[in-house]
Order: C-alpha cells, then sequence, then structure tokens
C-alpha cells in the first residue's frame, strides 16, 4: 500500500520575532525546527518545501538568533528555531537565546511538533538531552531526523543511526530519519510522518 504525503505546494515566510507579542496569531498548527548550530536547519526546510532559499543558510554556526515564521499550504506553519549549543557566541547571547526557545515551546499553544535535528556524524551532547528531556516533561511530540548522511556510507549511517538511538534511550515507540539535503534521501519518510501526525492533530482538535 502507497503511503500518503504531505503535499507542498506554496511556502512563503511570515516574520521573524524574539517574543510572543511578536508571535503571528496562532491559528494554524505549527511544527517547529530545532537542533545544534550547523545541523542543517535550514537545509532541511528547504528541502521538505522544495525551495532553494526560503530558510537562510549559511556556513557560519549560529546565523539564525531569531525565530522564523513560515506559513505552509496557506493552513500550517513551520517555525525555525535559533541553532543552540555554538561556542563562540557570548554567554548572555546564549541565555537569550535558550530564554526565546523555551518560551515559545513551552507557551505557544498551537504548536503540534518538534522536528529534533541531528548531525548523524555527532554523538548526542548535554544540549541535546536536556532538551529531549524538556519536551518528554511538557509532553510536546517530537520526530528525530539525523541530517548529512550522504557523508557516510549505508553501512555507517545505519550503525550510527543504532548508536545515537541507544544513546538517546529510544522507546519502540520513537522512531528517527536519515537525511540528506543532498541526496533527498529521507524526504519522503519526513513527508508521510507529517500526513498522519497532522491528520492525527485535526481529528483530535
Amino acid at each position: 500500500m502507497r503511503q500518503k504525503i504531505m503535499k507542498i505546494t506554496s511556502a512563503q515566510f511570515v516574520k521573524s520575532a524574539v517574543w510572543p507579542p511578536q508571535y503571528p496569531p496562532a491559528i494554524m498548527p505549527e511544527i517547529a525546527f530545532v537542533g545544534r548550530s550547523n545541523v542543517g536547519k535550514s537545509s532541511l526546510m528547504n528541502t521538505i518545501v522544495g525551495r532553494k532559499n526560503l530558510a537562510k543558510t549559511s556556513n557560519t554556526p549560529g546565523r539564525t538568533q531569531l525565530i522564523n515564521f513560515f506559513t505552509i499550504n496557506e493552513k500550517i506553519s513551520f517555525v525555525d528555531l535559533p541553532g543552540y549549543g555554538f561556542a563562540k557566541v557570548p554567554r548572555s547571547v546564549k541565555k537569550d537565546w535558550g530564554d526565546m526557545m523555551e518560551v515559545y515551546l513551552r507557551e505557544r499553544q498551537s504548536l503540534c511538533l518538534v522536528i529534533f535535528i541531528m548531525d548523524i556524524r555527532r554523538d548526542p551532547n548535554a544540549d541535546d538531552l536536556s532538551l529531549r528531556d524538556w519536551l518528554d516533561h511538557y509532553r510536546i511530540p517530537y520526530l528525530y531526523v539525523l541530517t548529512k548522511s550522504d557523508k557516510l556510507s549505508n553501512n555507517q549511517a545505519i550503525a550510527r543511526r543504532r548508536a545515537i538511538e541507544k544513546m538517546l534511550q529510544l522507546s519502540s515507540e520513537k522512531k528517527t530519519i536519515l537525511f540528506s539535503a543532498k541526496t533527498q534521501k529521507g524526504k519522503v519518510d519526513i513527508l508521510a510522518f507529517l500526513e498522519n501526525h497532522l491528520r492525527a492533530f485535526d481529528e483530535n482538535s
């Protein structure tokens, strides 16, 4: 049986924000993209929507310093959150980013899913584990996406996925998706997951 996937026909930038008064109205389900600096968040978003420059990409970690909102198909929202854990920014800036993300994740009522992005070549660090625990505490659903899988052979990628899943102590119902912006590996799997998740969200709303 062919799996149903989310079809994206339109995508547009709405606005950037820092604090709740600046957010757009919470009138549609939101999917937030979060991960360490330089894990490929913007490239992942661009690949999913089929646009090269919807979300700005940079080789400089820590460039995304605002919460960026995008409308998809005029009925859902993608939200690009600041990358965390970049060592070369001042401690005060790191705290501001952390506070900004925490307020959004804790208070945004329209948030229905977090895409938790990790570089498949890197072990989960303390920031990753803290974010996982935080999402679990607030019962926010999330999907792990392991990016840059094209940097490894198939066997290496499978081995790394198993190792990361073990480090994260994943339960059987949690899944990870291998992804590559270069080859588009995993794009269909992500779109299928979004289709199913949003359908279930609508039914329970």
